[in-house]
């Protein structure tokens, strides 16, 4: 068993470690990112991406305060699923907030890595080597995507 602070510890050295393999890869648009703390430009927008002890995942998460324009927000995510589809060369699951659930969730839209663990070092490269094509997929979408959301949110 871990204690909190070795898997904080973990944690912070495998993201310190994507971060310094994604430096050198620009934007879509030529310019430097920061991969990991990726900024959408639209409020209530989000790429996600998580390493956790039994999975590896990345997304977008839509999270606005009013859940109707969380929904015309989904909406229109869901209007860029082709192209969408077509940058990531493969289908995510699509999931839209449950009302029943708390007003913080939000919708999504994500593909996880499972059987992976972030806490064993060996497995590392097979997570780099997850996120890495589809964050910078989801860059190369969202160059050509982020202005049909401009004013919706």
């Amino acid at each position: 068993m871990y204690t909190r602070n070795e898997v904080s510890k973990l944690k912070q050295e495998f993201w310190t470690a994507f971060g310094g393999y994604m430096k050198p890869v620009p934007s879509a648009e030529g310019t430097p990112v920061n991969w990991k703390n990726y900024k959408t430009g639209i409020r209530h927008i989000y790429f996600r991406m998580s390493a956790e002890r039994d999975r590896a995942c990345i997304g977008i998460e839509i999270r606005h305060p009013d859940p109707g324009i969380g929904e015309l927000l989904f909406e229109q995510l869901i209007s860029f699923r082709k192209l969408l589809e077509i940058q990531l060369e493969e289908s995510w699951t699509w999931r839209p907030s449950n009302e029943e659930e708390t007003a913080n969730t939000g919708h999504k839209v994500e593909k996880c890595l499972l059987g992976v663990n972030v806490l064993n070092k060996d497995d590392w490269p097979e997570i780099i080597s997850f996120l890495k094509p589809r964050i910078i997929a989801l860059d190369a979408f969202w160059a050509q995507a982020q202005y049909g959301f401009e004013g919706l949110a």
